[in-house]
C-alpha cells in the first residue's frame, strides 16, 4: 500500500516522541481517575493593635480579620488524572478569596484553580497546561497545612498566590528536575489589566537531589500595568528546603525585583525580603516553627506606605501544630511586626510594632 506524505510526517514524529496518536493514547491510558477532595480552615486572630474596621494591616491577604471567627479557606475540588490528560477545578470561599481576588470581575473570585493539560509525548514527561494555576512563585500556598506556618509570609502575601496563561512543563524520568515555561496575564490576575496588551512570562526550575533537599529557581518578567502608563517589572525567587535530621527542618528563601522608575525610564527602583523557617518535630504529634523575615521596599512598589523609608519591616513568629488526625490540624502562632517608620496604627497614634496571635483549626477530605 502506498504511505502517504501525511503519514510518513505522523510516523516520523511517533518516532521522535512528538505526538501521540488516539491508539498510543488509549493503550496508555490504563488508569483514569476522577477524585473529590475539600479544605476548611477556620481561624481567629486578635491584633494587639486593634484596628477599628476589624481588618489588620493592607499587606496582609491570609488570615486578616481581626477579633472574629472567620473561614480563611474553604473549597471542593474536582480533580481528573490520565496518562495524557489532566483537570483540575476548585471553587472556593472564605477571607483569603476575598482579599486576594478582589480584583478579579464576577464569579472569578471564586476560582481556586481551573486548568486543562494534555501530555504532548509519549516518550517524556511534558505537559501543556492552561488555565488557572496556583503560583510558580514561593514555597507557600492558600493551603495552610501545606505550609510550615500558620499565617503566610510577608514575601508569600506580596507575591502572587495564583496566575492564569499557558504553561509548558517537563519533569525528568528520575523526578529530579522540574522546567516550567509560563506565558501569563499578569502578576496574579486572571483578567488581565485593562489597557495592558502585552502579556507577562515565568520560568520555573526545581531540583531535588535527594528527599531530603530541594532547590527552586522562579522568574517573572512582565507588567501590571497599562500601555499608557507600562512599568516593566523583573522578578526572582529563590529557595531551598532542607531536612536537616529526622526532627529538624530548614526553609531559607530570598526575593529580589526590579520595576521601571517612569514609563521607557532606563533606571529601576528594587525591592527584596529574605526568610529563614526552621521546623522542630517534636513528636508524631507536634511541632514548632520558628520564622524570621525581612521586607524593604523603599518606593512602595509593592506596598505603599507614603513614609520617608518606605516599607522596612522585620517580623518574627513562632507556631505550635498539633496533629489531631491525619487529616485534622489545629495551631497556633504568635507574629510580631517591627517597622522603620512609624507605618501601624495604635490607639489612632502611629506606631512602628504591630503583634498578632492566631489561632486555626483545618481539616482536609
Amino acid at each position: 500500500m502506498r504511505t502517504s506524505y501525511w503519514q510518513l510526517i505522523n510516523n516520523w514524529l511517533m518516532l521522535t516522541g512528538l505526538v501521540m496518536t488516539s491508539s498510543i493514547a488509549d493503550a496508555q491510558d490504563t488508569t483514569k481517575t476522577l477524585t473529590w477532595s475539600g479544605y476548611v480552615e477556620a481561624y481567629y486572630s486578635y491584633d494587639f493593635n486593634t484596628p477599628d474596621d476589624g481588618n489588620k494591616v493592607p499587606f496582609i491577604y491570609s488570615f486578616n480579620r481581626h477579633n472574629e471567627v472567620n473561614i480563611n479557606l474553604a473549597f471542593l475540588k474536582a480533580a481528573y488524572q490520565s496518562q495524557t490528560v489532566r483537570g483540575n477545578i476548585a471553587i472556593m470561599t472564605g477571607t483569603y478569596a476575598n482579599a486576594n481576588l478582589a480584583s478579579e470581575p464576577g464569579v472569578l473570585k471564586n476560582v481556586l484553580e481551573a486548568n486543562a493539560g494534555v501530555r504532548i509525548s509519549n516518550t517524556s514527561d511534558l505537559w501543556i497546561d492552561a488555565g488557572v494555576f496556583a503560583s510558580h512563585i514561593g514555597f507557600e500556598s492558600a493551603i495552610g497545612k501545606d505550609s510550615r506556618n500558620l499565617t503566610r509570609s510577608l514575601m508569600a502575601d506580596n507575591t502572587p498566590y495564583y496566575e492564569s496563561g499557558v504553561k509548558l512543563s517537563y519533569n525528568t524520568s528520575d523526578k529530579r528536575w522540574l522546567l516550567s515555561g509560563m506565558i501569563l496575564n499578569g502578576w496574579q490576575r486572571i483578567q488581565r489589566v485593562e489597557g495592558n496588551s502585552i502579556p507577562s512570562f515565568g520560568t520555573q526550575v526545581t531540583f531535588k537531589p535527594s528527599e531530603t533537599l530541594l532547590f527552586n529557581s522562579s522568574t517573572f518578567i512582565g507588567t501590571d500595568t497599562p500601555d499608557s502608563a507600562r512599568l516593566m517589572r523583573y522578578f526572582h525567587n529563590f529557595y531551598a528546603i532542607a531536612q536537616v535530621s529526622k526532627r529538624i527542618g530548614l526553609t531559607l528563601g530570598l526575593d529580589y525585583g526590579i520595576q521601571q522608575s517612569d514609563p521607557r525610564s532606563t533606571s529601576y527602583d528594587p525591592w527584596w525580603a529574605p526568610i529563614a523557617i526552621a521546623r522542630f518535630t517534636l513528636t508524631d504529634q507536634l511541632s514548632l516553627d520558628v520564622r524570621a523575615e525581612y521586607y524593604q521596599d523603599e518606593t512602595g512598589i509593592i506596598i505603599a506606605t507614603g513614609t520617608a523609608n518606605g516599607f522596612k519591616t522585620t517580623g518574627l513568629s513562632a507556631n505550635l501544630d498539633y496533629k489531631i488526625r491525619n487529616n485534622a490540624l489545629w495551631r497556633i502562632e504568635f507574629r510580631n511586626f517591627n517597622s522603620k517608620d512609624a507605618i501601624f496604627v495604635r490607639d489612632s497614634e502611629p506606631a512602628k510594632n504591630d503583634a498578632f496571635i492566631t489561632t486555626s483549626l483545618s481539616i482536609g477530605f
